[in-house]
């Protein structure tokens, strides 16, 4: 069993290795959104507490997401936990350490997806999906087989993120150094940060994390 965290810019591939870790190892995925949204219509005090604070347009507290980590914690049986969303600040950090060993629990591995910031650029904007079916594909190096229409479903709807260019993702991106750069400082100086390269192709990232888990098992 392992808890992680993992860290990384929009378009590092979170998602894709979080699935995988799911899949392969039997871990359960915490989003913070994902949580939110089901505790809004649960019923539960805890989510009618949650449903009253969006409901006015505020922002949940700290409190309020730990609360609902550690309902996740103590209900669902898993192969560890993965964090996604949370935390994102050094407040939460130590609020997820206390909750983690007032549980019996700890922090296995935070995994760094590091990525060329020039690199990521140009997977991002040069990436499109079937509107359809979902399908991924990019410019480069993963065109359609027809020009306009997807290799998977034959729909002509393509689409692209309206925020998937230049402007917009190196704005992203510097926001998410700034948010992120000290968590990253607080999980090396407490030995628990490690990297990996987000820009690998992805069995071989997925292989990096493994090497990982099992090395900290």
């Amino acid at each position: 069993m392992a808890n992680i965290i993992l860290l990384g810019p929009p378009g590092a591939g979170k998602g894709t290795q979080a699935r995988k870790l799911v899949e392969d190892r039997g871990m359960v995925q915490l989003s913070t959104g994902d949580m939110l949204r089901e505790a809004k219509t649960s019923g539960t005090e805890m989510g009618q507490r949650v449903a009253e604070v969006m409901d006015r347009g505020e922002l949940v507290t700290d409190e309020i997401v730990i609360g609902l980590i550690e309902e996740k914690l103590a209900t669902t049986e898993a192969n560890g936990f993965i964090f996604d969303g949370f935390p994102r600040t050094l407040p939460q950090a130590d609020a997820l350490g206390r909750l983690l060993a007032r549980m019996g629990q700890k922090l296995d591995a935070v995994i760094e997806m590091r990525v060329d910031d020039e690199a990521l650029v140009r997977r991002i904007t040069g990436r499109f999906t079937c509107g359809n079916c979902g399908e991924v594909y990019h410019d480069e190096t993963r065109p359609t087989k027809v020009e306009g229409t997807c290799d998977v479903c034959g729909s002509h709807d393509m689409k692209r993120r309206a925020d998937d260019n230049e402007d917009s993702l190196k704005t992203r991106l510097m926001e998410y150094y700034k948010k992120t750069s000290p968590l990253i400082g607080y999980y090396y100086h407490a030995g628990d940060l490690f990297a990996v390269d987000g820009l690998a192709q992805i069995d071989a990232v997925a292989a990096s994390m493994a090497a990982i888990l099992d090395q900290q098992a």
